[in-house]
């Protein structure tokens, strides 16, 4: 196939991609209510950056990372059932914490995040959603509900890249002993 077919094949492909963006804001435009206010192309990439990024971070929970805080501003502030962590270093020592209290578990762990609320407003953001943790001991075993709750997030885009400002992150069921005194019901 000689470059002028495949150069046609590219631009094709990307004007159904650029077509199928435009319906997509059309549709989400045509709604009524505060969520199609303000949409544009920009705003509908920057809602599918933050989903990345969320899923991206939940992704290094169970395996034991530590490079949490390089998904924060710098002053950046994460508060965990009313243990509040602020800078990159305070909030990469508070998920130490977390995993040396979590209880081992065996097998695969994932974190599902479900209804999520992402408003962009420029290079601001705030993103909403329920999380749950879900284990299985082997590949045979069924999966068992670990942990759940709700998570808030205030989001600041810095050089194309977004990144957390301000995290509560609070437990509705599953909640580990080191947060017992500090819980808040919010």
């Amino acid at each position: 196939m000689g470059r002028s077919k495949l150069a046609l094949y590219a631009l094709s492909g990307a004007a159904l991609a650029l077509v199928a963006s435009l319906s997509l804001l059309s549709r989400v435009a045509a709604q009524s209510g505060p969520a199609a206010a303000g949409m544009t192309l920009t705003t509908l990439i920057d809602r599918a950056q933050i989903e990345d990024l969320l899923v991206e971070y939940y992704s290094h929970l169970g395996p034991g990372s530590s490079s949490f805080g390089a998904y924060y501003l710098a002053d950046g502030v994460l508060d965990v059932n009313g243990v509040v962590a602020q800078g990159q270093q305070q909030i990469e020592a508070l998920y130490r914490r977390i995993a040396q209290g979590s209880p081992g578990l065996k097998g695969n762990f994932r974190m599902l995040l479900t209804n999520p609320r992402v408003v962009v407003h420029g290079d601001t953001a705030t993103a909403d959603m329920i999380w749950t943790g879900i284990s299985s001991d082997t590949k045979e075993s069924t999966p068992h509900l670990v942990e759940q709750g709700r998570e808030h997030d205030d989001l600041i885009k810095r050089q194309g890249h977004w990144y957390f400002k301000y995290r509560v992150i609070t437990s509705d069921g599953g909640l580990q002993p080191m947060f017992e005194k500090t819980y808040k019901q919010r």
